[in-house]
Protein backbone atom coordinates (compact mmCIF):
# COMPACT_ATOMS: atom_id res chain seq x y z
CA UNK A 1 0.00 0.00 0.00
CA UNK A 2 1.62 3.32 1.10
CA UNK A 3 5.14 3.86 2.36
CA UNK A 4 4.65 5.80 5.60
CA UNK A 5 8.32 5.92 6.62
CA UNK A 6 9.84 9.30 7.35
CA UNK A 7 12.20 10.66 4.72
CA UNK A 8 15.87 10.27 5.54
CA UNK A 9 16.85 13.71 4.22
CA UNK A 10 15.15 15.77 6.94
CA UNK A 11 17.02 18.13 9.24
CA UNK A 12 19.45 20.99 8.82
CA UNK A 13 22.73 20.36 7.06
CA UNK A 14 25.19 23.26 6.69
CA UNK A 15 22.38 25.73 7.45
CA UNK A 16 20.05 24.31 4.81
CA UNK A 17 16.88 22.27 4.83
CA UNK A 18 16.54 19.62 2.12
CA UNK A 19 15.71 21.03 -1.30
CA UNK A 20 12.30 20.36 -2.79
CA UNK A 21 12.01 17.63 -5.38
CA UNK A 22 10.83 18.69 -8.83
CA UNK A 23 7.27 17.68 -8.00
CA UNK A 24 4.84 20.53 -7.17
CA UNK A 25 3.97 19.22 -3.69
CA UNK A 26 6.66 21.06 -1.74
CA UNK A 27 7.41 24.64 -0.75
CA UNK A 28 10.58 26.00 0.81
CA UNK A 29 11.86 29.38 1.88
CA UNK A 30 15.31 28.27 0.78
CA UNK A 31 14.24 27.57 -2.81
CA UNK A 32 15.25 30.05 -5.50
CA UNK A 33 12.82 33.00 -5.28
CA UNK A 34 12.46 32.81 -9.08
CA UNK A 35 10.97 29.31 -8.64
CA UNK A 36 7.36 30.41 -8.11
CA UNK A 37 6.18 26.83 -7.74
CA UNK A 38 8.39 26.00 -4.76
CA UNK A 39 9.49 29.28 -3.16
CA UNK A 40 7.71 30.68 -0.12
CA UNK A 41 9.03 33.59 1.96
CA UNK A 42 10.64 32.84 5.33
CA UNK A 43 8.59 33.42 8.47
CA UNK A 44 9.11 36.07 11.14
CA UNK A 45 8.87 35.16 14.80
CA UNK A 46 10.50 33.03 17.44
CA UNK A 47 10.65 29.25 17.49
CA UNK A 48 8.42 29.30 20.59
CA UNK A 49 5.77 31.20 18.60
CA UNK A 50 6.11 28.80 15.68
CA UNK A 51 5.77 25.80 18.01
CA UNK A 52 2.63 27.27 19.57
CA UNK A 53 1.11 27.89 16.12
CA UNK A 54 1.98 24.41 14.87
CA UNK A 55 0.58 22.72 17.97
CA UNK A 56 -2.72 24.57 17.53
CA UNK A 57 -3.34 23.03 14.11
CA UNK A 58 -5.38 19.81 13.78
CA UNK A 59 -3.88 16.38 13.04
CA UNK A 60 -0.38 17.59 13.90
CA UNK A 61 2.37 15.65 15.62
CA UNK A 62 5.55 17.43 16.71
CA UNK A 63 8.34 14.93 16.14
CA UNK A 64 11.37 17.00 17.06
CA UNK A 65 11.76 20.40 18.71
CA UNK A 66 14.97 22.22 19.62
CA UNK A 67 15.91 25.87 20.10
CA UNK A 68 16.58 26.34 16.38
CA UNK A 69 14.73 23.43 14.69
CA UNK A 70 11.19 22.08 14.66
CA UNK A 71 9.87 19.11 12.71
CA UNK A 72 6.19 18.19 12.60
CA UNK A 73 4.00 15.78 10.68
CA UNK A 74 0.59 16.87 9.45
CA UNK A 75 -1.99 14.26 8.41
CA UNK A 76 -4.77 14.88 5.94
CA UNK A 77 -8.26 14.51 7.29
CA UNK A 78 -9.64 12.10 4.72
CA UNK A 79 -6.94 9.55 3.91
CA UNK A 80 -4.27 10.35 6.49
CA UNK A 81 -1.57 11.34 4.01
CA UNK A 82 1.47 12.79 5.76
CA UNK A 83 3.20 16.10 5.06
CA UNK A 84 6.62 16.69 6.62
CA UNK A 85 7.08 20.29 7.79
CA UNK A 86 10.36 21.70 9.07
CA UNK A 87 11.26 25.05 10.57
CA UNK A 88 14.82 26.30 11.06
CA UNK A 89 15.57 29.50 12.98
CA UNK A 90 18.68 30.91 11.35
CA UNK A 91 19.03 33.86 13.72
CA UNK A 92 17.18 36.44 11.64
CA UNK A 93 14.12 34.57 10.41
CA UNK A 94 12.50 31.16 10.35
CA UNK A 95 13.22 29.09 7.28
CA UNK A 96 10.45 26.64 6.41
CA UNK A 97 10.00 23.57 4.22
CA UNK A 98 6.69 21.74 3.82
CA UNK A 99 6.46 18.67 1.58
CA UNK A 100 4.03 15.87 0.90
CA UNK A 101 5.51 12.49 1.68
CA UNK A 102 3.68 10.72 -1.15
CA UNK A 103 2.29 11.60 -4.53
CA UNK A 104 2.97 14.34 -7.00
CA UNK A 105 0.37 17.04 -6.40
CA UNK A 106 -0.90 18.53 -3.16
CA UNK A 107 -3.44 21.02 -4.57
CA UNK A 108 -1.69 23.86 -2.74
CA UNK A 109 -2.05 22.37 0.73
CA UNK A 110 1.59 22.83 1.77
CA UNK A 111 1.69 26.48 0.64
CA UNK A 112 -1.66 27.19 2.31
CA UNK A 113 -0.41 25.67 5.59
CA UNK A 114 2.72 27.82 5.60
CA UNK A 115 0.65 30.93 4.89
CA UNK A 116 -1.79 29.98 7.66
CA UNK A 117 1.11 29.72 10.10
CA UNK A 118 2.46 33.06 8.82
CA UNK A 119 -0.91 34.71 9.61
CA UNK A 120 -0.85 33.15 13.08
CA UNK A 121 2.58 34.72 13.69
CA UNK A 122 1.60 38.17 12.42
CA UNK A 123 0.66 40.54 15.25
CA UNK A 124 -2.85 41.92 14.99
CA UNK A 125 -3.45 45.66 15.58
Amino acid sequence: MFNWRRPTNLGVKDGLLAPCRRTPNCVSSQADPADREHYVAPLSGSMAEVLKAVQSLPRTRVVQSHASYLYAEFRSKLLGYVDDVEFYFDGARVQVRSASRLGRRDFGVNRARVEQIRRMLTPRP
